[in-house]
């Protein structure tokens, strides 16, 4: 069975408002491949193939097309990508903005409708920590992902850690959900809808597959999503002001210090399910549902509150309702309704796996310049993160972009200086009365 990859599309994207290679592995998703021949990402979204990758000024992607591919409606899943031109020769376009649903499908599920830089500047001016921080993770954005693959997903993170939850979603997807595509050696599916894991031997399958007592759960809690909830129930409870993809946003309700009423009331049906406790109804509540105000609790962030924040008592090491809900309280009056999504980020800064990432640089520059009656002082700070130059194996008509993107393409990580992209920005400027100043 034969398939193909279309051309490469890009939307302007600089890596302040996201980083791929953040954002794709930093315990959010457990779908997202890395291909490290090609620096590509790829998943299967709605039933098609994605495949992204970026440079210092714009996310590409690209879908792959097979005679495997499911038709789906067209209301819900992606057509093929139109561009500013009408050939079909494997070159770069620039994609029209809002005219297109491969489009729409990534700026949903890449939650792109956010200022990110605005955000973290809000954090940053509230709190110190996150702003020391920040520097050397920017560009992390919470993904808003399909309810009931999040639910599943974080049922399986109990007691886990990030390679092994993801060879379990894996193995979910090779045995129970649709086929899209076969790259190589590679085998590509979507995820299972609930029914598909509500079979009578699906826990005794999943036990032999490695999920332990997650097997019970995953079975118990799709036959309650599928045979003892409405259809839609998961969808119904998503944020109205983010809601399911395809489904009108509208306002929400009013915020609070421990959250708005429809997060309280997601987060309170959600531990009816098998394997759903707190923590896991948070991840779920912010990750698919939309609710940017859940703190998910762990002992890992309870580390974090003691170290960065004094909070509590240093010699408790255990976790109750109690000093879950204080936790998570303090962190939403801390940074506000999008207190989950600072908190992934100091979270993602504290995960090993980017230890690397804390080598960062700034250089700042201060310019004086006198004027009639005043000093005007302009501080430009620049800030940037150890990172690789994804290869751009592409071409463009325009030449001045040709240029631009080969450059970035030629760029080999020989030396570390090579690595360096501009993750920051900034610049203020303060005017001071000479008399002032006497």
């Amino acid at each position: 069975m034969t398939g193909v990859f279309s051309e490469w599309y890009k939307l302007p994207m600089s890596l302040s408002e996201l980083c791929i290679n953040t954002t794709l592995r930093c315990g959010q998703s457990f779908r997202w491949q890395k291909i490290p021949e090609s620096e590509e990402w790829r998943c299967v979204l709605y039933g098609r193939l994605f495949s992204l990758k970026q440079d210092s000024n714009h996310l590409y992607y690209r879908t792959y097309s097979s005679d495997a591919l499911p038709t789906p409606p067209s209301s819900v899943l992606p057509s093929r990508a139109t561009s500013d031109t009408e050939n079909n020769d494997g070159k770069l376009h620039t994609e029209k903005p809002g005219d297109d649903q491969l489009v729409s499908i990534l700026k949903h599920y890449l939650n792109l409708s956010s200022n990110l830089s605005e955000l973290y500047n809000q954090w940053s001016a509230q709190d110190p920590n996150f702003k020391k921080k920040a520097a050397a993770f920017s560009g992390v954005r919470i993904l808003r992902q399909d309810p009931w693959e999040a639910l599943v997903s974080f049922i399986c993170s109990s007691n886990n850690n990030i390679s092994r939850i993801s060879q379990m979603v894996e193995k979910l997807c090779i045995h129970y959900g649709p086929f899209v595509a076969t790259i190589g050696e590679r085998v590509y599916h979507d995820f299972p809808a609930p029914d598909a894991l509500a079979g009578k031997d699906v826990e005794s399958k999943l036990r032999s597959l490695g999920f332990g007592y997650r097997a019970k759960y995953i079975y118990q809690t799709a036959v309650m999503v599928s045979q003892e909830r409405e259809k839609g129930w998961l969808n119904d409870l998503c944020n109205p002001e983010s809601p399911a993809f395809g489904i009108e946003a509208k306002a929400g309700d009013e915020m609070k210090p421990e959250g708005r009423d429809g997060y309280r009331n997601a987060h309170e049906k959600l531990l009816e399910l098998q394997g759903v406790g707190p923590k896991v109804s948070d991840c779920v509540c912010l990750m698919g549902l939309g609710w940017g105000e859940s703190v998910p609790v762990d002992t890992h962030v309870w580390q974090i509150a003691q170290r960065d924040y004094r909070f509590g008592k240093s010699s408790q090491k255990t976790l109750n309702k109690a000093t879950y809900d204080a936790v998570a309280n303090h962190f939403r009056k801390l940074w506000g309704q999008e207190a989950g999504w600072a908190h992934s980020v100091l979270f993602t800064a504290d995960l090993r796996s980017f230890a690397d990432r804390l080598a960062t640089t700034k250089k700042v520059d201060v310019k004086v310049k006198e004027e009639e009656s005043e000093v005007k002082i302009e501080t430009e700070v620049k800030t940037a993160v150890a990172l690789t130059a994804p290869k751009v194996e592409a071409e463009v008509k325009n030449e001045q972009e040709k240029d631009i993107v080969k450059g970035t393409a030629s760029k080999k990580r020989k030396a570390p200086a090579e690595s360096i992209i501009h993750a920051g920005h900034t610049t203020e400027t303060r005017r001071t009365s000479k008399r002032l100043r006497r």
